[in-house]
Formats: structure tokens, C-alpha cells, sequence
């Protein structure tokens, strides 16, 4: 049986950074300990007493780094094993796994860069990268501004940055909740509000593969009909729009494309295994679903839900340990 975890982009406070050792030697750069989420995985990095390791725990299961020479920031890498490691500067840090890299690993409260938000009636847009905001106010859709921005609040609830533009004060409140387009009906992983002078707009924001990468999905429904009991249906959302899991008896791979109105997939290749009959046949059926699915959503008990034009239905629960 595996474990339903209900969705949520709530965060936990983490610590600052190690205190230095004594300033006239060279230091290694150390990581930010404390809670990430990268993506859907969330992962904790700590330090191992009396040692230049750090732990990475994550599912239910961790993984020893020791440091490495990096450009900026700090870098531990798996003893045996270069494709596994994390790399952090300030907010900003990445998990790879046996070469699997997963989404920009955020702190409690934190926002992807650069960081893209937009409402509806009426439009708006912004941009914030690094140090500026490039803003298409309401009601001006055809001129797009640049302006310096700061970031004024930091919290496990989220971010707020200030600017001005021609005297007018422009505030942006992001806090990672699950937000959905009023037009679209697209899910995106922070609610967001635009500022701008006294009037203020509200909108939706971040980088929408997070809601769904970084987990590995379960199936639990085909179409209404459950599934085989012992039987294993899996989906993965990777890195470069790839895709794969565990078909029932075979494993799959391939791509999809997640676009405004929806989502695809393209042809999958699997292996070429044979099952017991039943198996072979639940496998067939659910690729055949997999193919028709044009759109996704996470739902209210936080399950991924794959629906197709004809109104079936895959869904799925996030697995509370690694896949063997």
C-alpha cells in the first residue's frame, strides 16, 4: 500500500549557515541546512558531527556527500558516484540523483529564478530576474517595462519585492499556494499580487512542472476500475520533457508537452517483457489512456489527475519511498 500525501506547497523553517571556522584558514563553502522542496521531492541537508559530509535525506532513505571543488557555491558530491550530488549558493540549490536533476531545490518560502507571474481581466504580466522586474501593467498590454526591484519580506510563507515605477510604488506578494488560472483553469504552485499605485491585481505564478515533477506517481484508478492488486503503475515527470514508469509489467519511456490548454503525450517505447495475461492487458489499457490524456491536475487530497477528452480518468498518489 503506498502512502497519499496531501498536496500541499506549505514549508518548514531552516537554519542559516555554519558558523565559520577560524577566518585565517580557507574555508569550504557550506551549504544552507535545513528543509528544501525541489519540486515535489522534499529533502532535508544537514551536517554530520565532527565531519566536512552533509546528509541529504530525503523519502526514506539519505545519502552521505562529501565536499568538492566547485566555481561558486558549495558542491558535495556521492563518494563512488559523480552523478549524485548537490550544489547550493545562498537560496539557490540543486539535487542530482544517479544523474536524475530535479527541479531548483527552494527554501522555505522561496521562488524560482527568474520568476514569472500574470493575471487575468485584466491582463498583467511580470518577470523578476535577479535585480530587475519586467512589468506589462494592466491595462497596458502592448508596453512592457524594466525596472530595478528589491526583495523587502522573506518568510516560510513566501516572498515580496518593491519597486517604483515613475513615482508609483509596485509591490509583488508571491506565497506558495496552489493558484489556478481564472481563464485557463491551469495550476501553477504560488498565488500571487500585483500592486501597483493603490490598485491591486490578483494572479498565479512559478514554474508549473514543479506541481508535478520531482514525485514519483502511483496509480491507484484506471478509468474507474481500480487496478490488480499487487500490480505496479508508475509515472515520472523528468527533467527535458521526458517521461517514464512502470506500465504494469513493462517500463515505459517518452515525452509529453505541458502547454496552457493542456497536456500530451507523445509515443512511448517500453520494454519487452511478458506478463500474466491480466497484467499485459492493464499495461495495454493504460498506455492506451496515457496517449488520450489532455490534461492534468492535482487534486484536493493532492493526487495527480490525468483526464482524457472522453472524461477518463488516471489517477494517482505521490510514493512516500524511493522506487527499488
Amino acid at each position: 500500500m503506498y502512502s497519499r500525501r496531501v498536496f500541499t506547497l506549505s514549508v518548514v523553517t531552516f537554519a542559516g549557515l555554519l558558523a565559520s571556522a577560524c577566518s585565517s584558514l580557507p574555508q569550504t563553502p557550506q551549504p544552507v541546512f535545513g528543509a528544501y522542496s525541489c519540486g515535489q521531492l522534499e529533502i532535508a541537508v544537514s551536517g554530520a558531527d565532527d565531519s566536512e559530509l552533509i546528509s541529504v535525506d530525503y523519502l526514506d532513505r539519505g545519502i552521505l556527500l562529501k565536499p568538492a571543488e566547485s566555481a561558486s557555491g558549495a558542491l558535495y558530491v556521492a563518494p563512488g558516484d559523480e552523478k549524485t550530488r548537490f550544489w547550493s549558493k545562498g537560496e539557490r540549490a540543486t539535487l542530482t540523483i544517479q544523474g536524475q536533476t530535479y527541479p531548483e531545490c527552494l527554501p522555505p518560502g522561496g521562488v524560482e529564478m527568474p520568476f514569472e507571474a500574470s493575471g487575468n481581466e485584466p491582463f498583467w504580466h511580470v518577470t523578476i530576474d535577479g535585480e530587475e522586474l519586467f512589468l506589462t501593467r494592466p491595462y497596458e498590454q502592448d508596453q512592457t517595462r524594466r525596472i530595478p526591484v528589491e526583495l523587502s519580506t522573506a518568510n516560510r510563507h513566501g516572498r515580496e519585492f518593491v519597486a517604483t515605477l515613475e513615482d508609483l510604488p509596485v509591490t509583488l506578494a508571491v506565497a506558495r499556494q496552489l493558484c489556478e488560472n481564472s481563464m485557463s483553469g491551469a495550476q501553477y504552485p504560488a498565488q500571487v499580487r500585483l500592486t501597483v499605485g493603490g490598485e491591486s491585481f490578483a494572479g498565479c505564478g512559478g514554474d508549473r512542472l514543479r506541481l508535478f515533477r520531482g514525485a514519483e506517481w502511483v496509480v491507484e484508478d484506471l478509468a474507474g476500475s481500480g487496478i490488480i492488486d499487487r500490480s505496479r503503475i508508475t509515472i515520472e515527470f523528468l527533467e527535458d520533457n521526458r517521461v517514464a514508469g512502470r506500465a504494469s509489467c513493462n517500463r515505459y519511456t517518452g515525452h509529453y508537452r505541458l502547454g496552457s490548454e493542456g497536456i500530451a503525450f507523445g509515443q512511448l517505447a517500453t520494454t519487452r517483457m511478458a506478463c500474466a495475461p491480466a497484467l499485459m492487458d492493464q499495461e495495454v489499457r493504460f498506455l492506451e489512456l496515457l496517449g488520450k490524456v489532455s490534461s492534468v491536475a492535482i487534486g484536493r487530497q493532492g493526487e495527480l489527475r490525468l483526464s482524457t477528452p472522453g472524461g477518463d480518468l488516471i489517477r494517482a498518489f505521490q510514493s512516500g519511498h524511493e522506487s527499488p
